[in-house]
């Protein structure tokens, strides 16, 4: 039977989502725990390829097995073999057409900026920081340009396997809650880096290097070198992944 998890990880310790030779991977570490479990070796297949240090509420990933642990069950038992840091909050039996990429309807991402005077430490490992202050109601001006379907090349870190640089975003937000600033992203897909990008470019918006209007531009000259600066992962959260063909 096919088996979908929903795993919740603190990504500071690892080396990213996927198994990589040498380096300690979130990935690695569920397919030891699933081993465990089983008794036999299991290998799963991720929705989204988090990078090192980025963190994520809602992660998919699908494996297969004959084993017949009940649904309601499997959490409890593979989070057993979990380090404190990686948690299995959901486990679904799947039709065998499923798959943990083809399958997703929409992703939705979160990224923290820490605008204030002086660094929080506590904040480090989950925020971005600025100390310059930021016009946020410029930077919700510019969020409207981002939604809709485009070619977001100019938003695409090099190094991308896609296909094709196209994508639709569904619904992008900003809010402050004291000295957080949180930019929430609902989108069909993401590219390399994308949100990473897009939160740059906001930053930049509220920096008064960028004006909101301008988006429109960057987007359509699919040049990289408009859009603003990558930020750094730790501050960026993957909340959901929505699938079709499962009945949640």
């Amino acid at each position: 039977m096919n088996i979908l998890l929903i795993v919740a990880y603190d990504g500071t310790n690892y080396y990213g989502w996927q198994r990589q030779s040498g380096f300690v991977t979130v990935q690695q570490r569920l397919e030891e725990a699933l081993s465990a479990l089983y008794k036999k070796e299991i290998t799963v297949r991720g929705s989204s390829r988090t990078d090192t240090g980025v963190h994520c509420m809602g992660q998919g990933a699908l494996y297969k097995t004959e084993q017949n642990i009940p649904a309601e069950r499997l959490p409890y038992a593979v989070n057993a073999f979990l380090p404190d840091d990686i948690v299995v909050n959901k486990a679904y039996i799947v039709d065998d057409d499923f798959h943990p990429q083809y399958s997703v309807i929409d992703k939705t991402y979160e990224y923290k900026i820490q605008n204030a005077d002086f660094r929080n430490p506590l904040l480090y490992n989950y925020t971005a920081f600025t100390h310059y202050k930021l016009d946020i109601e410029k930077m919700r001006r510019a969020c409207k340009y981002f939604i809709g379907e485009h070619d977001f090349k100019a938003f695409c870190a090099s190094g991308s396997d896609a296909k094709t640089t196209v994508r639709t975003i569904y619904d992008l937000s900003i809010e402050k809650v004291n000295d957080i600033i949180s930019i929430r992203v609902r989108g069909s897909g993401f590219l390399y880096n994308m949100v990473r990008i897009i939160a740059g470019t906001l930053l930049y918006v509220g920096l008064g290097k960028i004006m909101p209007q301008e988006i429109t531009d960057i987007i359509n000259s699919r040049d990289r070198a408009r859009a603003g600066k990558t930020l750094v992962p730790n501050g960026l959260t993957l909340l959901e992944v929505n699938y079709e063909k499962i009945d949640r």
